[in-house]
């Protein structure tokens, strides 16, 4: 039975790569924090590994000793699915995005654990606002150069870097010692569990639906289950290795396409469509950031989140996806949004 480590397991995305891992058949290993909920993780099979990412010896330790739990063998892929979306300091988001990996890679490869594959989930906000000039707004091409313009984008770049001189250091073929990685970079990645999304879910419930911006926005998004078909598809694919590959569902949609879809599936509740001034999202963001900051207290609304909701182009190109991996969105925004709205429901989240 082939194994599998999925770091960041008690995660929105993580915790569905262990259940689909489990249905495929795998021995799946809950890679996690001591300190991490494991709500989403009540399925006996599973195996779990606690892993201090932030700590490369203590990381040795621990990947020493699973390897002798395994019988002197290590996992045959590793999903790194553990990351930071929020953080109450810039440097926050590099500890856990940036360091993080570069721990578990260099751990992996000092204890000699390099699995047949590794599968780094990323993120399209590594490539920042381009291509938002001229209108109609051009797909971001995996061959531009990134320019993130916050401090998660950049964190998330700066462990691809890492990986890519692993690349160019050592070569990618593992019998001679190199590292076999893949980098997926979806777009807004919503479901399930998901809770950024969720809080949209719950003003439009209030009857508000607040946007920002005047100039056109394009959007795209992912629905979970596609990003875990697309990890799966990885594990395997021959022309992967040392690619790194967008992924949303093929569609490109307007400001309001998502706001209108969770509208209709709430029961068409009425709504006061707000949409503000881009400076006026920048006040609200700088303040509720500082505040919270002294507060010691993780907030959806910073000036990080700012960049990420005033960038007005989040088209990709998804072709190399489908072409190397085999990858086709199975989920469209209607039916993800309405699988959503339903769980929302079903857990008592509204």
């Amino acid at each position: 039975m082939k194994k599998i480590l999925v770091t960041g397991a008690s995660g929105f995305i993580g915790s569905f790569i262990c259940s689909e891992g489990l249905e495929k058949g795998y021995d799946v290993w809950a890679g996690m924090r001591r300190t991490s909920s494991s709500q989403y993780l009540s399925d006996e099979r599973l195996k779990f590994a606690q892993l201090d990412l932030g700590n490369y010896d203590t990381l040795c330790e621990q990947l020493r000793r699973y390897k002798q739990e395994m019988e002197g063998q290590g996992w045959d892929y590793v999903v790194h699915a553990a990351g930071a979306t929020k953080s109450l300091t810039r440097e926050g988001f590099f500890h856990t995005n940036t360091e993080g990996t570069k721990n578990l890679v260099r751990a992996l490869m000092a204890e000699d654990m390099v699995p047949q594959r590794f599968v780094f989930v990323s993120s399209l906000s590594i490539f920042g606002a381009i291509r938002e000039e001229p209108y109609p707004y051009q797909p971001i091409l995996t061959t531009d150069t990134p320019v993130p313009n916050t401090a998660y984008g950049e964190s998330k770049m700066q462990a691809e870097q890492f990986l890519e001189g692993i690349k160019q250091e050592v070569g990618l073929d593992r019998q001679q010692g190199g590292f076999p990685y893949v980098i997926l970079r979806p777009t807004g990645v919503y479901g399930p569990r998901e809770r950024d999304y969720y809080i949209m879910a719950k003003s439009i419930k209030q009857h508000v639906d607040f946007a920002v911006g005047y100039r056109p926005q394009d959007i795209t998004f992912v629905y979970v289950d596609d990003v875990v078909q697309a990890v799966f598809k990885a594990f395997d694919a021959p022309d992967a290795v040392g690619k790194g590959y967008f992924l949303s569902d093929g569609e490109v949609y307007n400001s309001r396409a998502f706001s209108d879809l969770l509208q209709k599936e709430l029961g068409n509740p009425w709504v006061l469509h707000i949409k503000a001034p881009l400076w006026f999202l920048w006040l609200v963001c700088a303040v509720s950031g500082t505040v919270n900051r002294w507060l010691g207290k993780l907030t959806t609304l910073n000036l990080d989140k700012y960049h990420i909701l005033s960038q007005r182009n989040w088209q990709c190109d998804i072709s190399t996806a489908k072409r190397d991996l085999g990858y086709e969105p199975q989920v469209q925004l209607e039916e993800g949004v309405r699988r959503t709205v339903r769980w929302y429901r079903q857990a008592g989240w509204l």
